[in-house]
């Protein structure tokens, strides 16, 4: 079966979701999740690229990534692949970790990124894991935090703050208002006005 050609908007974020294979485990423990995030810095220096948010859950992982200068597919190619090898490596496995080829939105709109990141950002409070988006330790969501320094240089996080008025902090206190908002709540994006 022929696959379809991935299409590449170099000025526009995507939401990509890769999942384990038959629903597997992709971390089992922390040195899982660190080598991850080790894989994502070996690929960002030689193909970079900006990512807005993220959250590694146990057996799948969400980005709300941006390339300019690599196709998004070459990206994921080299992440998914480096860490497959690393994963069969030290679990003494053979065969496919991940269920299938990623998927992969675009964001065309600030509503769009803004949705997307705050569906990221909930999703271990939704699966039960903790009460607070804050609480997740492999999320981007504590970068929002208002005394909360930016570590790892492939992150972005002015495109979700930038539409909402003030200084960064308080930028990064209104998205986080907006992503803890209760969704019966009237939604506090600086888009519904």
């Amino acid at each position: 079966m022929v696959r379809k050609p991935r299409v590449w908007l170099p000025n526009h974020f995507y939401h990509i979701v890769s999942r384990g294979n038959r629903k597997d485990l992709l971390f089992k423990d922390e040195r899982d999740y660190r080598t991850f995030f080790y894989i994502l810095q070996q690929v960002f220096e030689t193909h970079p690229f900006e990512l807005a948010s993220y959250c590694l859950m146990s057996n799948h992982y969400h980005l709300q990534l941006r390339s300019k200068e690599q196709p998004i597919s070459k990206i994921m190619s080299l992440v998914n692949k480096r860490y497959a090898t690393y994963f069969n490596g030290r679990y003494e496995l053979t065969g496919h970790v991940f269920e299938k080829r990623y998927f992969d939105e675009p964001l065309n709109t600030p509503a769009n990124m803004l949705e997307v990141s705050r569906y990221i950002h909930l999703n271990p409070v939704k699966a039960k894991l903790v009460l607070q988006p804050g609480d997740y330790r492999w999320s981007t969501y504590r970068y929002y935090g208002v005394k909360a320094p930016l570590k790892k240089p492939y992150l972005n996080i002015l495109p979700l703050v930038e539409g909402y008025p003030g200084t960064l902090s308080q930028k990064k206190k209104h998205y986080c208002d907006y992503v803890s908002a209760r969704e019966e709540l009237i939604v506090l994006s600086p888009l519904s006005k």
